[in-house]
Formats: C-alpha cells, structure tokens, sequence
C-alpha cells in the first residue's frame, strides 16, 4: 500500500539519503529521475518507500527498482550483511552456496552476495551458470553448507526478482538440511538485516568460487537414481522450461535415464528474462503452455511437460480425446499429478510418509489410509511440508497442488521439478508398455476412491485492503449453506496462519491470500462417489457441484 503522498519534502529527504548509501550508478539515476518529476512522480516515489522489502520465509520478493520497496543492489547488499551476520551470530560454520536464476540482476545480486560472505570472513561457492532452484537445494545438502541463498522470483513477472534462503544441517537440523527457512529463522534474519548500518562501511571480499560443472553432474546422476534403472523408456515427451533454465539440465536428466530427449519448443527453449512469448511465466496462467500442445499435437508425443522458469515446478499435459475431428489436450491439476505420483511410489513399494498441506485435495490421505501408509498435511509451503511428521517416519514424497512435487526428499529436499518430470515419465512409459495412459490410471484412481475434483478460485488484487476485506467478510457473515449442503464444519487458523476452511458433507473450501502474489485464494473440493463403475458420470456430477460452489463462495467472499 502506497506511503501518505502529502508530505513530499519528507519522502524527498528519504530518497536522497537512499541516495547517498546506494552503491549502483544505475539505480542513483533511477531514483533521480523519479525525484525530477516530483511534484507530479510523489505517488510513485511514496510507493517506493512505503516501506522495505519484508525478508520472510519466502526470503524477498519484489519489482526491479530502486528504493527499499524494490529488489535492487542496495537492498541484496543489506539482505546479504543481514544473513551473514545471523549465520555468525548462531554460530553457523560452513560456507555459503548461492545460486542465480537467468532473470534480470540474478547474476549480479549473487556476486554482490558472495562478496558480502567472503567480506565477512565466510567462504562463498557460487554455481557456475543460471541453473533451476532444486540444483541449489541439492548442492546445499551434498555440500555440507552453513546456507543457500537463490536468487530467483520463479514465476513471476518479468519484472520481478527474489531472494530465498536454504539451511543447512548445522542450522536446519535434520528435516530442514537443505530446506528453505521457517520461523523463527525468518525473524531473526529480518531483524539482523534492519541492523546493518551504512552500506558503504558492509565489508566487500573477493568473488567467491565458482563451482564446476560436477555440481551439475552429481545432481544429474542423484535425479537419474530416483527412478528405476530398468524400467521401460519407450516415450515422446514434449516439454518447454518457459524462458527458464530448465532445459538443459532437464534433458541431460531424461538422456542420462535412457529415455529420448524431449522435444523442446523452440522459441521457449532459451533463458531470456523478458518471456516475450508469455504474458505470465507460469504453467498454470491460460495460454502459456498453448507452444507446447502445438509441439506436442505436431510431433505425435505422449504427453508434454513443463518448468516454470527456475524449473522447481512441474506441469503435465496429456491427451485427452478428440474434439471437432481434432486431437485435445489438457493440463494436469496438481492434485491429480500429486495423486499419480504418489500412486506410482507405492505400487514401487516406496513407504514411509507421504505428505500434502491443506489446500490440496483429500485423495491422498484417502489412499495413505487404504493401504496402511502413514500421512500428514501442513501448511502451505514446502518448507512445512518437508517438516512433516516431525520426524515421526521419514518422508518418502510430498506435493502441493500449485505444481510442486518432493519425489526424493533425501536428494532435494525441497519441491523438484526436473525429478518430478522423470518420474512422471517413468510412470507413463510403463502405462504405454500395456496400451494405457495416465488418465487411465486417474479413472482407476477414481473407481476406488471416488473423484476428487478441485478447483480454485484466485483473484488477483492491486490493492492489498480488497483481500483483508474479503478475509474479515467471510469471517463475520461465514455462509450457513455451500451448494445446498448445510455448512458442518468451521475452521480458523489465525493466529497462526490467516486461513478460513469450511466443510459440508460432500465438500470442503479452504480460503487464503496467497504468499507469493497479491492474490486471494480459495481452494475447492468436491468428493463424489463412483456407482457402478461408471467414472464419467460421477466426473459430470462433481464438475456441476464444483461449479455451484465456486458460485457460492464468491458471492460469500464478495469478489
């Protein structure tokens, strides 16, 4: 929310004492044009110091732009003195290992981080290129490293970037080595980071290491291990990283396995910052994987598969049957990919915990319960969700429905969308061996659990008033009745998290503002059961329920 706009002398002394202190040329001119404008730039100068970039279990996110309220060198140099003071403060020995994604100022926010370790007395290991997030995760694990630090805003806009935070064993303990942060890690780092004084006197080292390729290569050889080794590899995958840095290491993934490499769609298949040929960088926005279809509908593939842009995230297409005389196509829910995953792990005899959070469906439990498996849901996020259990059994697979799979928790401990894409495809080549797909494998899902068709309702908001507004309407007029069933269940999780869940019979709504993006959230379900085997009908039945409840809530939220 934009800062008071009347007071214009006090928000130009703030901007030039940011002046003063910022150490990018770039940026001082920036923010000096924005000051030439003034009076007519004031609300765009108050929006850009409403206040600092909040550093929370999501690390930063933000637009490129100078200001505190904006990713840029000034405050990746503050960010970074912060982080590496509280390292040293919890007496954390190691070094740190930062990675960068291919989005504008990733590389330089990595080198400026490394010189703040090493300033600091702390090695610093930075990946040799733009590579996914799970490869930082992985080499935090496999190097024995204090922390990570990735510099990336995954899917969102282009002009957009970020900074999550990874510990290691030594902080992290057990079910956080090589997880990102959560409270009350979260907190202590904000603080540290509030307490660096002057940029000027933050101590700059050398540049840090650079790793070698055999970083790439080991994780490589561990994905390639999550699998089968004999296993059928007869398949055609189409696949887009979306502008992203997924595709070479994806390929070299899918290669190493024995399967053909994936057709990639050619004007996607290059890391370039601006997603000229998306108006939104992630798979699940309409029209971003429309390239893929065409490529996968031209070349005959079985299914198609996508990355969002620092490839943590994976998106499944596959055909789904003939409409106008034309071959169709659909994506994935994540909550079917979840359910197809985890299926495909214990039929392998793969037990342990399996784990989803809230938000996603309640097909999983269903069969965790059936086939005597132990299970648990968090909160939303992999960093709960890697914690799940407590250590109660060790986690063997978890997923959120948002596109984020943990397959091998013991290799990347963290959503991976490069594993998660193999074993997708070691799954669907086994069906294709039989003359079956994965939507067959979704019908026998349903015979024997009922169908559990989701659905979200998401508005996006430029005003961050619309969503409070819309939590507190539904906490003080929380509707009696959803799609004709009586309302029996009511949950609120403030304080701990600002999540409303209502419960019917047949349906469950889980109501949240989004962490990531100024969005509002609700998250349908709808459990109906299959009578004499008759899976479309039930299909038909849950879709029109899903519907009538997706009406319901938004009138009740208002939106």
């Amino acid at each position: 929310m934009a800062a008071d706009t009347t007071d214009i002398d006090d928000i130009r002394e703030r901007a030039r004492r940011w002046l003063a202190d910022d150490p990018d040329p770039a940026s001082r001119d920036e923010l000096t044009a924005v000051l030439d404008r003034l009076p007519a730039s004031a609300p765009e100068l108050a929006d850009r110091f409403a206040g600092p970039l909040t550093f929370g279990t999501a690390g930063l996110r933000g637009p490129l732009r100078a200001g505190p309220n904006g990713m840029n060198l000034a405050v990746v140099t503050q960010a970074a003195a912060g982080l590496v003071g509280w390292l040293a403060a919890q007496g954390g020995t190691g070094p740190l290992v930062i990675g960068y994604d291919a989005r504008h100022g990733s590389r330089e926010f990595a080198e400026r981080t490394a010189q703040v370790s090493t300033g600091a007395g702390r090695p610093a290991l930075l990946l040799p290129r733009p590579l996914p997030t799970p490869v930082l995760a992985y080499v935090v694990r496999q190097l024995g490293a204090v922390a990570g630090v990735m510099v990336t805003a995954s899917h969102n806009p282009p002009q957009d970037n970020g900074y999550k935070v990874y510990l290691g064993a030594e902080l992290g303990g057990e079910l956080g080595a090589g997880a990102q942060i959560v409270p009350p890690a979260d907190a202590g780092i904000e603080a540290a980071i509030r307490a660096v004084g002057p940029l000027g006197e933050v101590p700059l080292g050398p540049p840090g290491q650079v790793l070698g390729d055999d970083v790439v290569a080991s994780y490589v050889e561990r994905a390639v291990a999550v699998i089968a080794p004999d296993g059928p590899r007869d398949l055609t995958v189409a696949y887009t990283p979306l502008h992203g840095v997924g595709a070479a290491v994806l390929t070299a993934v899918f290669a190493r396995a024995g399967f053909p490499v994936p057709g990639l769609v050619p004007e996607q298949a290059e890391p370039d910052p601006a997603f000229p040929t998306v108006s939104f960088p992630n798979p699940e926005e309409p029209g971003a994987v429309d390239r893929l279809i065409a490529l996968a509908d031209s070349t005959g593939a079985d299914l198609a598969i996508a990355n969002d842009p620092d490839a943590d995230r994976c998106a499944v297409v596959v055909r789904d049957g003939v409409s106008d005389g034309r071959q169709s196509w659909r994506m994935l829910r994540g909550d079917e990919v979840g359910a197809l995953l985890a299926d495909h792990l214990m039929r392998r005899g793969v037990t342990g915990l399996y784990a989803t959070t809230i938000v996603s469906s309640s097909l999983l439990r269903a069969m965790c319960a059936a086939r005597g498996l132990p299970y648990d849901e968090t909160l939303t996020g992999f960093k709960w969700i890697v914690r799940a259990g407590g250590g109660s059994a060790p986690l063997v697979f978890g997923y959120e429905e948002a596109l984020g799979y943990c397959v091998a928790p013991e290799h990347v401990r963290d959503k991976d969308g490069i594993t998660a894409a193999l074993t997708v495809a070691e799954l669907a080549a086994g069906l294709k061996t039989q003359g079956r797909t994965v939507t067959d494998r979704l019908d026998e899902l349903a015979a024997e659990f009922g169908v559990h068709h989701t659905d979200q309702l998401s508005v996006r908001v430029d005003d961050l008033r619309e969503i409070a507004d819309a939590m507190a309407r539904i906490r003080a007029a929380t509707p009696t009745t959803l799609s004709g069933h009586p309302v029996d269940t009511i949950q609120d999780l403030l304080p701990e998290a600002d999540v409303v869940i209502l419960r019917t019979g047949v349906a469950r709504v889980v109501i949240r503002p989004s962490g990531t993006e100024p969005k509002l959230k609700a998250y349908l379900e709808v459990v109906e059961p299959v009578t004499d085997g008759d899976v479309p009908a039930a299909r038909s039945r849950a879709a029109q329920a899903v519907a009538g409840l997706r009406a319901d809530v938004g009138a009740a939220l208002g939106i």
